[in-house]
């Protein structure tokens, strides 16, 4: 008798039709989002307490005019040494960038994959007819991808 080297598969490969895995099947669907006219000790209070390095910052209709990471509150923090005076009331709207990138939710993982890789970006806002809906990071393209076996690539 002869065996598969595979082993017994957990489902069977369905074939060219196979519906792959996009990054709407695994983005964070209710992300912590920010406001422009949000204080910037908000944003870096939230940042520690969620455990997250950024997010999406959205306008009154939820729509997406930039991105907060730690990186722009760390300049914020060094800004205020730097000028000798704490910069209180600073807000969101002045630390953000408001160039943003964004991912498409039928993209497959590891298109995503490919994309987090060109273009060196941590997370990318999910938009459907300009709302956001989600945010995907590598992590989330990594955890879906340690769950697939190594049959059905």
């Amino acid at each position: 008798m002869v065996g598969n080297f595979a082993g017994k598969r957990a489902n069977e490969v369905k074939g060219p039709g196979e519906r792959s895995i996009k990054v709407a099947d695994l983005m964070t669907k209710n992300p912590v989002f920010f406001y422009p006219d949000q204080s910037m000790d908000e944003v870096m209070d939230l940042l520690i307490k969620k455990k997250i390095s950024g997010g999406p910052v959205v306008n009154e209709k939820n729509e997406l005019v930039g991105m907060i990471s730690e990186g722009d509150c760390l300049k914020h923090v060094v800004k205020g040494k730097y000028l000798n005076h704490p910069t209180i009331g600073s807000k969101v709207s002045e630390h953000m960038i408001s160039k943003v990138v964004t991912m498409d939710g039928e993209l497959d993982i590891f298109q995503a994959a490919k994309q987090f890789l060109d273009m060196r970006i941590r997370r990318f806002p999910v938009l459907e007819q300009g709302k956001l809906i989600g945010l995907v990071s590598q992590k989330d393209i990594m955890r879906a991808v340690m769950k697939l076996k190594s049959s059905t690539w």
